[in-house]
């Protein structure tokens, strides 16, 4: 997959999307999402191009009132203002995983999926299945075909 960094543009596109405006700090970019309506709140972080191990990537981090969840080495996203949402990809030997953060303070991780599925007959798969490729199926001009 090629190589990806998040620019200021990016993080304004975001940022649209999400209906919130970032706090920037010095290595990353923090939203707070809040949905007062359903209870929720939902805090997302970019940490762009910072050291993970011996490598340098990007790293997403969701915090909730009950959970904490991260996608290391980010590929890059696609923001979707129709759905309100917007999906951090990651990929790595074949294998993707997706992290949807929406407007509305909720998230959804789907993570190490065969990339091929993304491309596959959904009517050919079992519900569960065919759930996660339907959902990261947006992004899948950011993967490299899998061969």
């Amino acid at each position: 997959m090629k190589e990806f960094h998040f620019s200021a543009k990016d993080v304004e596109t975001i940022s649209k999307v999400l209906g919130v405006e970032p706090v920037k700090r010095v290595d990353s970019y923090r939203f707070v999402l809040e949905n007062t309506q359903e209870k929720r709140k939902l805090s997302l972080e970019i940490y762009p191009d910072i050291p993970i191990g011996s490598q340098t990537g990007n790293l997403i981090s969701i915090y909730t009132m009950n959970s904490h969840i991260q996608l290391h080495f980010c590929n890059g996203y696609v923001p979707s203002e129709s759905l309100g949402e917007v999906i951090f990809i990651g990929e790595s030997g074949g294998h993707v995983s997706g992290l949807i953060v929406e407007k509305g303070a909720g998230c959804s991780l789907y993570a190490n999926l065969d990339s091929r599925v993304l491309s596959g007959d959904f009517t050919q798969m079992a519900p569960e299945v065919m759930m996660s490729g339907i959902a990261l199926s947006v992004a899948e001009h950011l993967i490299p075909n899998a061969d």
